[in-house]
C-alpha cells in the first residue's frame, strides 16, 4: 500500500498535508486545469510556458534543488489518513495543480532525459476538494502576496552562488555594472542594489544587467571582434560611458541628466548597439577619445531627464538613442585595434 508521512498544517479556515513525494509518482498524478480553458472546479492555471519548462528541465538535469512545496487540490474523493500516514495511489489525474504546474511540467521533461530523476523527493502540499473560488485565492497570495525575489536581488547573489546555475552572460554583464558603478567610474553611487534606500535617480542592478547581456553574450558583439575577455569588456563600455560623463562636464551628476535613469542607461546602450559598436570596430579603436571625436555634443546640449517626461520606459529610452544618433559624427578609420 503506497503510505506517506505526511504533517498537518492548520491556516485559517483551510487545512493541507504536507507530504514528500517522488518525482516522477508527483508527475503522474497531478494535472494543470486551465482557467477559461477546462470547465472543472479549481481550473485557475494559466497556459504552459515552453521557454520556462526547458529552464527548470535544465536545472533539474544540473542540479535538482526544489525546496518550495507544489500546491495541489487534490479532486480524487477524500484521501485516506492513518497514523500520520497518507495513502496516495499511483493514478493520472487525481490532483489539480495550484501552484507548481511549470516545476512539474520540468521535471517530467527532464525524466524523459533522466529516469533517475523520477526518485527526487519533492516537498508537495495537498488540499482536498476546493473549489474554483478558494483555489484562486491560495493561487493569488502565492503569486502576488508571496512573490519571487526582485531581478536585482538575484544578480546581487550571483557572485555568491555556484556558477553553474547561472545564465553566464548575465554574470559577466553583473561584473561589468559593478565596474561601472565602482571608485572612479561613470555610474559610481548611481546602480542601485537591493534593499538599498531609495533615492532619485539611478539605474537598477538588473536593469543594467539585462540591457548589457546581448552584447556580451556568447554570440554577442563582443564576441564577434574577439573581444570575449572580462577586462577588455569592462574598459569598453567604461570608455563608452566615460566619453558620455566627459560631454557633461559638471553636469553629470545632476539629477536632471538622463543617463542617470533607467531610460537613459539603456538608451545609451541602445546607441552603443546600434552605431558606436560599428564605428569603433572600423576604426580599430574603442578609446574614450576615440569615442569622443564622434560625439558633437557638449554641456550646452546634454540630454535631460525632462526630454522623456511622461514616456513609457522603452519610449523614452528610444528617444534618449535617437538623440544621441543625432549628436554621432562618424570620422575616417584609422588602423590599429585599441581599448
Amino acid at each position: 500500500m503506497p503510505l506517506f508521512q505526511f504533517i498537518p498544517v492548520k491556516q485559517k479556515e483551510h487545512s493541507f498535508k504536507l507530504v514528500s513525494l517522488p518525482a516522477g509518482l508527483l508527475t503522474r498524478i497531478s494535472y494543470a486545469a486551465v482557467r477559461r480553458k477546462d470547465e472543472e472546479e479549481g481550473a485557475v492555471q494559466r497556459v504552459l510556458n515552453t521557454s520556462r519548462i526547458a529552464g527548470i528541465k535544465d536545472f533539474a538535469l544540473r542540479m535538482g534543488d526544489f525546496p518550495a512545496s507544489i500546491v495541489l487540490n487534490w479532486k480524487s474523493g477524500n484521501l485516506v489518513s492513518n497514523n500520520g500516514s497518507v495513502e496516495i495511489f499511483d493514478e493520472p489525474k487525481v490532483a489539480q495543480i495550484i501552484d507548481g504546474q511549470h516545476r512539474v511540467a520540468g521535471l517530467k521533461s527532464a525524466i524523459d532525459d533522466d529516469p533517475t530523476i523520477a526518485d527526487f523527493q519533492i516537498p508537495v502540499a495537498i488540499y482536498e476538494g476546493l473549489d474554483t473560488a478558494h483555489s484562486a485565492r491560495i493561487f493569488i497570495s502565492i503569486n502576488t502576496e508571496q512573490r519571487p525575489a526582485p531581478k536585482s536581488l538575484v544578480f546581487d547573489l550571483y557572485g555568491v552562488t555556484a556558477s553553474d546555475l547561472m545564465d553566464p552572460a548575465a554574470i559577466r554583464a553583473n561584473d561589468i555594472v559593478a565596474h561601472l558603478g565602482a571608485e572612479g567610474q561613470p555610474y559610481l553611487n548611481w546602480i542601485k542594489l537591493p534593499n538599498q534606500e531609495r533615492q532619485r535617480g539611478g539605474v537598477a542592478l538588473s536593469t543594467a544587467v539585462n540591457a548589457l547581456k546581448p552584447l556580451v553574450d556568447l554570440k554577442g558583439q563582443l564576441e564577434q571582434i574577439g573581444a570575449t575577455e572580462l577586462e577588455i569588456q569592462k574598459a569598453i563600455f567604461s570608455n563608452f560611458f566615460g566619453a558620455l560623463k566627459l560631454k557633461y562636464g559638471r553636469h553629470w551628476d545632476d539629477k536632471g541628466n538622463a543617463f542617470i535613469y533607467a531610460s537613459g542607461f539603456i538608451g545609451a546602450i541602445e546607441f552603443f548597439r546600434s552605431h558606436m559598436f560599428d564605428y569603433c570596430k572600423g576604426q580599430s579603436s574603442f578609446e574614450k577619445s576615440t569615442i569622443i571625436d564622434a560625439l558633437a555634443m557638449d554641456e550646452t546640449s546634454r540630454v535631460l531627464q525632462e526630454d522623456v517626461k511622461g514616456l513609457g520606459g522603452a519610449e523614452a529610452a528610444n528617444v534618449i538613442r535617437d538623440k544621441l544618433i543625432s549628436f554621432f559624427r562618424p570620422n575616417s578609420s584609422t588602423p590599429g585595434f585599441k581599448v
